[in-house]
């Protein structure tokens, strides 16, 4: 009779170095390499926070805590490099008596590192905040805008931005603004419009 268990694998995707730890023991995974109880750069698992669901507009986020070996330097922990360095959770079943997986692994959580932090006490402890690849989803653009210059910057040569209409232009407070051929808009003492009115009619 076959004795089925189920361990969780965790893999840390650093710029050059990457971690494979298990819950317990090792396990090796096809083509994947070999996953153990305590890496030798970041030591063991302290606690796993259960993966909580986003709502409106937050996403799933989950908090990781590592004992790290003292003989770690401080640099090789925590590092702003590591941010958005990929983190993946799964589930592997595994054949108690030969200590070999049955089935691929199953994917629980695909995420990146947010934030790293060492705690220094009676034992060290790294912090991990790992938040979902969607965090990217979010993440705003400044600077780019719906103008013929950011628009040729992407598509060199280009030109379907140069005539658009209904873009804001910026005018020098004191100055004549450039007479618009689009409709009139905003406010003033005769209605809308009459920034760009005012000077044609002192023109004739």
């Amino acid at each position: 009779m076959q004795h089925i268990a189920l361990t969780g694998i965790l893999k840390i995707e650093l710029p050059e170095y990457t971690a494979r730890l298990c819950d317990g023991g090792f396990i090796t995974v096809d083509g994947d390499g070999t996953y153990l109880s305590e890496d030798p750069k970041f030591g063991a698992i302290a606690s796993v926070e259960s993966l909580g669901e986003g709502r409106g507009d937050e996403i799933p986020a989950l908090q990781l805590e590592l004992y790290p070996p003292d003989a770690t330097p401080v640099g090789e922990l925590s590092r702003p490099g590591y941010q958005r360095s990929r983190v993946t959770f799964a589930i592997v079943e595994y054949d108690v008596a030969t200590g070999l997986p049955i089935a691929p692994p199953d994917q629980q959580f695909i995420g990146q590192i947010d934030q790293t932090s060492l705690r220094v006490g009676k034992a060290r402890t790294l912090s991990m905040t790992i938040v979902s690849e969607m965090e990217r989803l979010f993440e705003l653009d400044i600077g780019n805008s719906l103008s013929p210059t950011f628009h040729q910057s992407v598509w060199p040569g280009e030109l379907g931005q140069n005539n658009a209409a209904g873009i804001k232009r910026s005018v020098a407070w004191g100055t004549e603004s450039v007479v618009s051929g689009s409709g009139y808009g905003g406010g003033g003492p005769y209605g809308g419009g009459a920034r760009n009115f005012m000077p044609r009619m002192v023109s004739y």
